[in-house]
Protein backbone atom coordinates (compact mmCIF):
# COMPACT_ATOMS: atom_id res chain seq x y z
CA UNK A 1 0.00 0.00 0.00
CA UNK A 2 1.45 3.68 -0.85
CA UNK A 3 1.58 6.19 1.30
CA UNK A 4 -0.65 9.31 0.86
CA UNK A 5 1.24 11.33 3.01
CA UNK A 6 3.59 13.80 0.51
CA UNK A 7 7.01 13.55 1.27
CA UNK A 8 8.41 16.73 3.23
CA UNK A 9 12.00 15.84 1.90
CA UNK A 10 10.69 16.58 -1.33
CA UNK A 11 8.20 19.09 -1.31
CA UNK A 12 5.79 19.67 -4.32
CA UNK A 13 6.98 22.05 -6.96
CA UNK A 14 5.75 25.32 -7.68
CA UNK A 15 3.54 24.73 -10.64
CA UNK A 16 2.65 21.44 -8.75
CA UNK A 17 1.01 23.62 -5.66
CA UNK A 18 -0.10 25.91 -8.25
CA UNK A 19 -2.77 23.49 -10.16
CA UNK A 20 -3.17 22.09 -6.47
CA UNK A 21 -4.34 25.25 -5.22
CA UNK A 22 -6.57 26.04 -8.15
CA UNK A 23 -8.11 22.73 -8.30
CA UNK A 24 -8.97 23.30 -4.14
CA UNK A 25 -10.90 26.63 -5.15
CA UNK A 26 -12.53 24.59 -8.31
CA UNK A 27 -11.15 26.47 -10.89
CA UNK A 28 -11.74 25.24 -14.53
CA UNK A 29 -8.95 23.01 -15.96
CA UNK A 30 -8.76 25.45 -19.02
CA UNK A 31 -7.62 28.59 -16.33
CA UNK A 32 -5.28 25.82 -14.48
CA UNK A 33 -3.48 25.66 -17.80
CA UNK A 34 -3.52 29.21 -18.53
CA UNK A 35 -2.57 30.39 -15.21
CA UNK A 36 0.32 27.59 -15.30
CA UNK A 37 1.74 28.57 -18.73
CA UNK A 38 1.92 32.24 -17.37
CA UNK A 39 3.79 31.30 -14.36
CA UNK A 40 6.04 29.00 -16.51
CA UNK A 41 6.79 31.60 -18.61
CA UNK A 42 7.12 34.44 -15.98
CA UNK A 43 9.97 32.05 -14.15
CA UNK A 44 11.60 31.71 -17.50
CA UNK A 45 11.53 35.30 -18.25
CA UNK A 46 13.40 35.76 -15.32
CA UNK A 47 16.10 33.09 -16.00
CA UNK A 48 14.59 30.46 -13.72
CA UNK A 49 14.43 32.74 -10.34
CA UNK A 50 12.02 31.45 -7.86
CA UNK A 51 8.90 34.14 -8.07
CA UNK A 52 9.31 34.42 -4.02
CA UNK A 53 12.72 36.06 -4.94
CA UNK A 54 10.90 38.81 -6.83
CA UNK A 55 9.17 41.46 -6.89
CA UNK A 56 7.19 44.45 -8.07
CA UNK A 57 9.72 45.22 -10.49
CA UNK A 58 9.92 41.70 -11.96
CA UNK A 59 6.01 41.85 -12.32
CA UNK A 60 5.95 44.87 -13.94
CA UNK A 61 9.23 44.05 -16.41
CA UNK A 62 7.63 40.87 -17.85
CA UNK A 63 4.03 43.02 -18.51
CA UNK A 64 6.17 45.84 -19.68
CA UNK A 65 7.75 42.97 -22.04
CA UNK A 66 4.28 41.07 -23.02
CA UNK A 67 3.15 44.92 -24.30
CA UNK A 68 6.00 46.43 -26.24
CA UNK A 69 7.32 43.30 -27.15
CA UNK A 70 5.29 40.95 -27.18
CA UNK A 71 2.85 42.90 -28.81
CA UNK A 72 0.20 40.96 -26.52
CA UNK A 73 -3.64 42.05 -26.41
CA UNK A 74 -5.11 44.17 -23.60
CA UNK A 75 -6.91 40.98 -22.16
CA UNK A 76 -3.74 38.95 -23.22
CA UNK A 77 -1.69 41.56 -20.75
CA UNK A 78 -4.73 41.31 -17.96
CA UNK A 79 -4.31 37.42 -18.06
CA UNK A 80 -0.58 37.05 -17.57
CA UNK A 81 -0.92 39.67 -14.18
CA UNK A 82 -4.13 37.73 -13.06
CA UNK A 83 -2.50 34.43 -12.75
CA UNK A 84 0.57 36.47 -11.39
CA UNK A 85 -1.45 37.89 -9.09
CA UNK A 86 -2.98 34.47 -7.84
CA UNK A 87 0.15 32.70 -7.42
CA UNK A 88 1.87 35.22 -5.18
CA UNK A 89 -1.45 35.72 -3.14
CA UNK A 90 -2.93 32.28 -3.52
CA UNK A 91 -0.25 29.58 -3.58
CA UNK A 92 2.79 31.62 -2.17
CA UNK A 93 0.65 33.50 0.45
CA UNK A 94 2.76 36.91 -0.18
CA UNK A 95 0.24 39.68 -0.06
CA UNK A 96 0.88 42.13 -2.63
CA UNK A 97 -0.12 45.42 -2.19
CA UNK A 98 1.88 47.13 -5.10
CA UNK A 99 0.68 44.38 -7.83
CA UNK A 100 -3.21 46.19 -6.88
CA UNK A 101 -1.19 49.49 -8.25
CA UNK A 102 -0.38 47.88 -11.68
CA UNK A 103 -3.61 48.95 -13.65
CA UNK A 104 -5.04 46.57 -16.17
CA UNK A 105 -4.14 47.38 -19.60
CA UNK A 106 -6.75 49.13 -21.61
CA UNK A 107 -8.54 48.06 -24.58
CA UNK A 108 -6.98 49.83 -27.80
CA UNK A 109 -9.66 52.40 -29.59
CA UNK A 110 -9.73 50.75 -33.22
CA UNK A 111 -12.08 53.79 -35.35
CA UNK A 112 -14.44 52.57 -37.68
CA UNK A 113 -13.11 53.09 -41.43
CA UNK A 114 -15.02 55.79 -43.28
CA UNK A 115 -14.48 56.79 -46.64
CA UNK A 116 -14.26 60.88 -46.73
CA UNK A 117 -16.87 62.17 -49.48
CA UNK A 118 -14.41 62.70 -52.26
CA UNK A 119 -13.66 59.06 -52.12
CA UNK A 120 -16.90 57.69 -51.80
CA UNK A 121 -17.33 59.62 -54.76
CA UNK A 122 -14.17 57.61 -56.56
CA UNK A 123 -15.54 54.36 -55.23
CA UNK A 124 -18.55 54.72 -56.88
CA UNK A 125 -17.64 55.56 -60.16
CA UNK A 126 -16.37 51.75 -60.31
CA UNK A 127 -19.53 50.25 -59.12
CA UNK A 128 -21.62 48.10 -61.88
CA UNK A 129 -24.81 49.83 -62.10
CA UNK A 130 -27.04 46.99 -60.95
CA UNK A 131 -25.33 47.59 -57.69
CA UNK A 132 -25.27 51.25 -57.81
CA UNK A 133 -28.08 52.40 -55.66
CA UNK A 134 -28.19 49.59 -53.52
CA UNK A 135 -24.20 50.65 -52.58
CA UNK A 136 -25.95 54.13 -52.55
CA UNK A 137 -28.19 53.58 -49.99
Amino acid sequence: MKNSRPDPSNPPKLLDQLRARIRTMHYSIRTEEVYTDWVRRFILFHRKRHPQNMGAAEVETFLSYLANERHVSSSTQNQAKAALLFLYKQVLDIDLPWLDNITNAKPSQHLPVVLTPTEARAFMIFVPFKNYWAIRM
